[in-house]
């Protein structure tokens, strides 16, 4: 089975860090560019940062999360990484990822977009 799977959500003070996972099982990542939700209790889906395929290609960041997280990947692992540090308590969603079949990341918010979305992983900061 094709899907991508999210984990390392919780918990975590204000000023805290988190590092989420996105690891696909059943395809390979290194087609696909990787982009990040997050979606909070009464407010619409927010795009966060996405990966090109390569890595090298650049990297994107909302300017909400611009200078604290940042993302990464080992395709080796079949794995991309969103590093989140000095955590606030706006950052509390749940966050998905979800994969493009291009090089480059196209920012898109509409989730016809990509081809996989995880289920989402709870990230939770307290004040």
């Amino acid at each position: 089975q094709r899907q991508v799977v999210e984990s390392g959500g919780g918990l975590v003070q204000a000023g805290g860090s988190l590092r989420l996972s996105c690891a696909a099982s059943g395809f390979t990542l290194d087609y696909y560019a990787i982009a990040w939700f997050r979606q909070a209790p009464g407010k619409e889906r927010e795009w966060v940062s996405c990966i090109s395929s390569s890595g090298a290609s650049g990297t994107n960041y909302a300017d909400s999360v611009k200078g604290r997280f940042a993302i990464s990947r080992d395709n080796a692992k079949n794995t991309v990484y969103l590093q989140m540090n000095s955590l606030k308590p706006e950052d509390t969603a749940v966050y998905y990822c979800a994969a493009e079949f291009a090089n480059y990341c196209s920012g898109s918010n509409r989730p016809y977009d990509y081809d996989y979305w995880g289920q989402g992983t709870q990230v939770t900061v307290s004040s």
